[in-house]
């Protein structure tokens, strides 16, 4: 005599099925039934897993950790990539540690990647912002077993510098291309052209300024390129975009190639009133005072990067390597590029989520219209 698991006769006893189809259902004959049956089965298994504590259909498995190396480990760009990190992990029953230098040392960032090593952690996501400090690191990592991703930041396409599996961010030099290029859309005719970088040489945003420069070389328009460092220190980038400015008035094109710096350059142009001297103003992510310069019409445009996802899709990929045992690798990832105007940054900034880093609350986003496409 066939013995009916009670999930599966409970969940047939919920159909609304004459008594024929009842114990054709429950017999497994035919296909329909046998669908059905599959399905009631597969929901006794999974309430079985999450009563232990596994993540939706996936089998139970240890409180993997996975350790993340940043850079500027305190600075607002990153608030909205922490809530990913802990996002992934409560969906997934995972842990994380979020570790690296506040003030872009490489050799911190060094040491917490071998100390993440050390502890054996399941996963490393790394902010690779040097070319060379990080090859021996990651290859420690890889030899011990523990899966490393690259996240924000990486070395060249083709030569990232570390054997780190993939790299989850935004394109870096394509991007200062796109900075540039916008620039030269935005009725930009010629003049003298600055770019404000906190840290010139990181891997992380030098990219950026040398797409700008070389596209604008390319387009055959007469100007200048300099580059301006202004450190990473928030405060230090207002006062170092400030004093520049204050002495080159006249500059046509301002750029900016990290967060800090685009958010101190929308205050400035607004303070000197450079918009009135005919500055087209650019740079990149979403802090609030960024939002709020383009806004106000001090900043032309800004770029997103997603930081949300530089967090939540490293904790995905290492998440799978682990639960497949390798097999299933992790991609490189394009977080996207897309531009934030005055036409279109309302939706960024009136509603405050944790995709943003403006809001701590979880929370159902709701949008209207159509999406935008091309």
């Amino acid at each position: 005599m066939r013995t009916i698991h009670p999930k599966v006769e409970e969940a047939v006893d919920t159909l609304d099925l004459n008594p024929v189809s009842r114990r054709r259902l429950l017999s497994g004959t035919g296909l329909t039934s046998a669908a059905l049956a599959a399905g009631a089965l597969l929901t006794a298994c999974s309430e079985t897993k999450q009563q232990a504590g596994a993540a939706g259909n996936f089998p139970s498995t240890p409180k993997w950790r996975f350790v993340f190396v940043c850079h500027v480990t305190a600075h607002p760009f990153f608030t909205p990539t922490q809530y990913g990190i802990a996002d992934a992990c409560a969906l997934l029953g995972c842990d994380y540690q979020w570790t690296g230098s506040q003030n872009a040392v490489v050799g911190e960032m060094v040491n917490a990647t071998n100390a993440a090593v050390s502890a054996k952690a399941n996963g490393i996501a790394l902010a690779v912002t040097d070319a060379r400090a990080f090859t021996d690191p990651v290859a420690k990592a890889l030899d011990a077993g523990i899966p490393v991703v690259s996240y924000n930041a990486d070395g060249e396409p083709g030569n990232p510098g570390t054997a780190r599996l993939s790299y989850i961010g935004q394109p870096l030099y394509d991007s200062g291309r796109s900075l540039g290029t916008r620039l030269l859309e935005s009725k930009f005719t010629g003049g003298d052209v600055v770019c404000f970088i906190a840290t010139p040489g990181s891997l992380n945003i030098q990219p950026r300024s040398d797409g700008a420069r070389d596209v604008l070389k390319e387009s055959g328009t007469s100007h200048t390129f300099t580059q301006i460092a202004t450190g990473t220190d928030l405060p230090n980038e207002l006062n170092a975009i400030e004093a520049y400015l204050a002495g080159h008035p006249n500059a046509k094109g301002l750029l900016a190639v990290d967060g800090g710096s685009t958010d101190a350059l929308g205050k400035v142009v607004a303070k000197l009133k450079l918009k009135d001297k005919g500055a087209i103003a650019g740079g990149f992510d979403l802090q609030p005072g960024t939002l709020e310069s383009v806004k106000g019409g001090s900043l032309d445009y800004t770029i997103d990067q997603q930081p949300y996802l530089q967090g939540f899709l490293p904790v995905i990929a290492l998440y799978l390597y682990n639960l497949s045992g390798g097999l299933v690798s992790p991609p490189d990832t394009n977080t996207s590029l897309s531009f934030v105007t005055k036409e279109n940054v309302n939706q960024f900034s009136d509603v405050k989520t944790r995709f943003e880093g403006s809001d701590t609350a979880q929370k159902v986003v709701s949008r209207s219209g159509p999406i935008p496409h091309t």
